[in-house]
């Protein structure tokens, strides 16, 4: 399997034999953001294919919670959602059962383990690492942002 990402034009590729290829690309006239390896979390400014066939991208704006970084695709009726479950990581659902746990660093190389017993799709496959590439994974517990933002405060 191949992932490619160009953060400066705006897209990611996942290849392979044996996977559908997926993309995940972001309009040119988007803002950009640097934290996101994709440039931008605005769904209106992005667009998502699987085997050449487009699905529903929605990327939550990612503010505070974890929760909030969560990306949701809706391929074939089937939903996916790449969320944040530790400072590093983020696993993968598929209508609502968690299938594996991916790690990036927002720099195109992806890792991912699958649950034992998880029946994964090639489509699966394609899906994770997709929304790994693009959108980066892991997410700072809520009060350590609490934490950060009071110590912004303090006179010194």
């Amino acid at each position: 399997m191949t992932v490619l990402l160009n953060d400066e034009e705006g897209w990611v590729e996942v290849l392979g034999d044996a996977i559908p290829p997926a993309a995940v690309d972001r309009a040119p006239e988007a803002e950009t953001e640097s934290h996101i390896p994709i440039g931008t979390r605005n769904g209106d400014h992005l667009s998502m294919t699987v085997d050449g066939e487009p699905v529903a991208l929605a990327p939550a704006k990612g503010k505070l919670s974890r929760r909030s970084y969560a990306v949701d695709v809706t391929r074939d009726g089937v939903a996916y959602r790449l969320v944040p479950d530790s400072i590093a990581g983020s696993r993968l659902l598929k209508d609502g059962k968690h299938l594996g746990d991916f790690s990036s660093d927002g720099d195109g190389r992806v890792l991912a383990e699958w649950k034992e017993g998880a029946e994964v799709s090639p489509a699966d496959a394609s899906v994770g690492y997709a929304l790994a590439a693009a959108f980066g994974t892991g997410g700072q517990p809520m009060w350590m942002v609490a934490i950060e933002a009071a110590a912004e405060l303090l006179p010194g």
